[in-house]
């Protein structure tokens, strides 16, 4: 999540606090709640131990219920089983073109989930030295359509990382690509701002205009699903839940 030493040492508040799901309000939130802005702590609070509680599964179901899509980006795998949520800040690149990435890290905010898009599988356009940029910098995590290397390191590291391969060669930082552009990946269009939640089992995209709706779906999937383990832990079996018995 995005902190700053001067949000502690003026607010002083515990960014890092968790709250169960059962206590979660959702009253009122907006995708820019997902960082912490100094006077939105309550709903920052609320929202990411939201997004820590729940699964791409959920948020996926959810927004099908709403839009009939499903969001998913099915190449992209995780790459350290980690999870990630985030706006996301576009980036378009040839995969011999690793430096387009260096300035992204540069030009994306705190906070920001990184998408880019590389022209093939030929190259490596990310690696352990962008990942400890990006960390540093306080991006969330980076989904490459395309590969990265260095998986000695990235498996080990604290920072997510999701991709479509790897590779061990790399091209050259050449900076030619462009950054903060609509993509279009799997016949889906991707805006910079949109949503973005990936986990082991893969990524969805929201489009920023359906975020709310989809949370608020979402909270009512994880309540049910977690109501219904309830009745299979009690003893019935998932047919009779379902109404097939």
């Amino acid at each position: 999540m995005s902190i700053k030493p001067k949000d502690l040492l003026s607010n002083k508040k515990d960014l890092d606090k968790k709250i169960s799901i059962e206590e979660i309000s959702l009253d009122n939130i907006s995708i820019d709640d997902l960082t912490y802005n100094g006077d939105n702590y309550k709903k920052f609070i609320n929202l990411n131990s939201f997004l820590d509680n729940v699964s791409a599964c959920q948020i996926s179901d959810a927004f099908n219920e709403i839009a009939q899509r499903s969001g998913v980006l099915y190449n992209l795998k995780s790459i350290n089983n980690l999870k990630a949520w985030g706006k996301i800040f576009t980036s378009k690149t040839n995969s011999d073109d690793w430096g387009t990435i260096t300035i992204s890290i540069d030009e994306a905010d705190e906070g920001d989930v990184l998408l880019v898009e590389t022209s093939d599988m030929d190259a490596a356009i990310w690696g352990e030295l962008a990942s400890t940029s990006a960390k540093n910098k306080g991006i969330k995590a980076t989904l490459v359509y395309g590969c990265v290397r260095d998986l000695d390191a990235l498996l080990t590291m604290d920072y997510p990382i999701f991709a479509c391969g790897f590779r061990p060669n790399a091209g050259n930082a050449l900076g030619l690509g462009e950054i903060n552009v609509d993509l279009e990946l799997e016949s889906m269009k991707i805006s910079p701002g949109d949503f973005l939640f990936g986990d082991e089992t893969g990524v969805v995209i929201i489009p920023q205009e359906f975020f709310k709706r989809v949370m608020l779906k979402t909270y009512e999937i994880k309540i049910k699903e977690k109501n219904i383990a309830r009745m299979l832990n009690s003893g019935k079996s998932l047919a009779q839940i379902v109404g097939l018995k």
